[in-house]
């Protein structure tokens, strides 16, 4: 999350320098780091400028010091080394290696074209694959495919590892190398090494235009009496399309509401804030916030400050462990402050807030400046939240992706083909989900598989038969969502 908004209603003696920081700065709620799409806040430039300015001239006499390492080096290595050296690359690696030398995910140095791109993904449409991902070590791990996205098309998930992009290994890459990476245009093709708990798989995916669209909803199909609605991210609209759906939702006879972050991996703070406060009671507490050498300070519901429309019926929101930063504030703040029971499993763990600052010249630095809390003072950080009702989703959820690229026939063994067997069960077929083997009744199964859906019947599994078996087990996963189902029992219930 990045930097926090002004509160009327403080709790705290707040010093000046973060009150005035509060009301110049907009903060952010996001796992930094996309595959193609990253959050970003909206900043006073010229106060912001002249915020650092000053506290660079306050500073100035201390850094001198230490800073004449750095400036000797640099006129070493441009003078000395026996090959000429671009400056330009001197001064960026400085920068990636002080913000990196940090060990803190969150902070990083973006350069010219990672601050245009940042700035870019909020403004409704961005090319990628559509995914929100983290640096944990040697990998770069997925935090949640973006809904309706190349990236979840290609099923990916939550927690995936990749470990190489376009066959370049990602250990020894900075996060925004590895997005740049990623990042491409419409239509262009990136191959993804990934690791899914010990398998190992690879993936190509086809880039395109990922339209922001943060709220999707529908009455359900069984009782139309409940309202279902989806927020896949926190976006400068978010809140009046929440508004919106409710509204309309209520028009229709919804009188319940199964609300879903589900793979929300976050998005900008002050919309988490508008968005808890229609679920929460005036006065009561949204979330708190703490700055090194500050107290705690507590962000309370005000419908003069975050909104008038309030929601007052019955509802229960969806969680797992894609939902992430902002998807977190308003599951702590429906929970404790609006008693709205959460259901799924437990939500992601990122309980610390960023803000973007620009650097003299095209760069920027983002990092760190503090914590968020849910509203009792509880930190989520590595923990998440955990549901008032837990249930997983489906196991064949998790089964990996079937490459159309290879060939699996009679007779082969590997930990594909006990993929593909899993698979196989999981759509009826009476295979050994275990086995490694491409047996009879596996030739069999897919014989079967290839007649119902009228495919050239061969028994090999490649192309349109790999294809076509991956379509279908979505399509399972699609109709058999256990939490969504739960969610549904719960409010009939009451």
């Amino acid at each position: 999350m990045e930097q926090e908004p002004q509160n009327k209603k403080h709790k705290k003696k707040v010093s000046l320098l973060v009150y005035i920081t509060s009301l110049i700065i907009m903060l952010i709620v996001g796992v930094v780091g996309t595959l193609s799409f990253s959050r970003v806040m909206d900043i006073n430039l010229e106060n912001t400028a002249q915020e650092s300015a000053q506290n660079t001239d306050a500073n100035s006499t201390s850094q001198s010091t230490e800073l004449k390492q750095i400036d000797e080096l640099y006129s070493i290595l441009r003078t000395n080394y026996f090959e000429e050296v671009d400056s330009e690359v001197l001064i960026e690696g400085a920068l990636e290696g002080m913000a990196g030398a940090i060990g803190d995910p969150y902070t990083a140095y973006l350069d010219a074209s990672e601050s245009t791109s940042l700035q870019e993904d909020t403004q409704g449409e961005f090319e990628g694959i559509g995914a929100e991902v983290m640096k944990e070590g040697e990998f770069v791990r997925i935090v949640s495919p973006i809904t309706g996205s190349p990236a979840e098309k290609a099923g990916l998930q939550a927690n995936d590892k990749i470990i190489a992009i376009d066959g370049e290994s990602v250990a020894d890459l900075s996060l925004q190398e590895a997005v740049a990476l990623i990042r491409g245009p419409k239509d262009s093709e990136v191959e993804l090494s990934l690791q899914r708990s010990e398998d190992e798989f690879s993936v190509k995916i086809i880039r395109d235009a990922i339209p922001v669209e943060s709220v999707v909803y529908e009455l359900d199909k069984s009782d139309p009496s409940i309202g279902y609605i989806q927020i896949t991210n926190f976006n400068r609209p978010t809140y009046e399309e929440l508004v919106t759906a409710i509204e309309e939702l209520d028009s229709k006879g919804a009188e319940k509401y199964v609300f879903d972050v589900r793979g929300n991996p976050g998005g900008l703070l002050d919309i988490a804030l508008q968005m808890s406060n229609i679920f929460v009671e005036d006065g009561k507490p949204l979330m708190q916030s703490e700055i090194r050498g500050e107290d705690p300070i507590i962000y309370t519901a005000d419908s003069e400050q975050y909104g008038s429309f309030k929601f007052d019926q019955k509802a229960v929101l969806l969680i797992d462990e894609g939902s992430a930063s902002a998807s977190e504030i308003l599951a702590g703040a429906m929970s404790e402050s609006a008693d709205i029971p959460l259901i799924g499993q437990t939500t992601f763990g990122k309980g610390t807030i960023q803000n973007v600052v620009p650097l003299t010249g095209n760069g920027e630095v983002k990092y760190t400046t503090g914590k968020w809390l849910t509203g009792k003072g509880t930190w989520i950080n590595e923990k998440g939240i955990t549901p008032d009702v837990e249930i997983a989703m489906p196991e064949y959820q998790s089964l990996l992706l079937i490459n159309s690229e290879k060939t699996y026939k009679s007779d082969d063994s590997s930990d594909e083909v006990k993929n593909l067997n899993a698979v196989l069960n999981a759509l009826g077929y009476e295979v050994d989900k275990t086995s490694s083997l491409f047996n009879e009744q596996t030739v069999e199964a897919v014989k079967s598989f290839q007649q119902e859906n009228e495919i050239d019947v061969d028994g090999v599994v490649t192309g349109a038969t790999s294809n076509t078996l991956v379509e279908a087990l979505r399509t399972l996963i699609e109709k058999n969502d256990t939490q969504y189902n739960e969610a549904i029992k719960y409010l009939q219930s009451k």
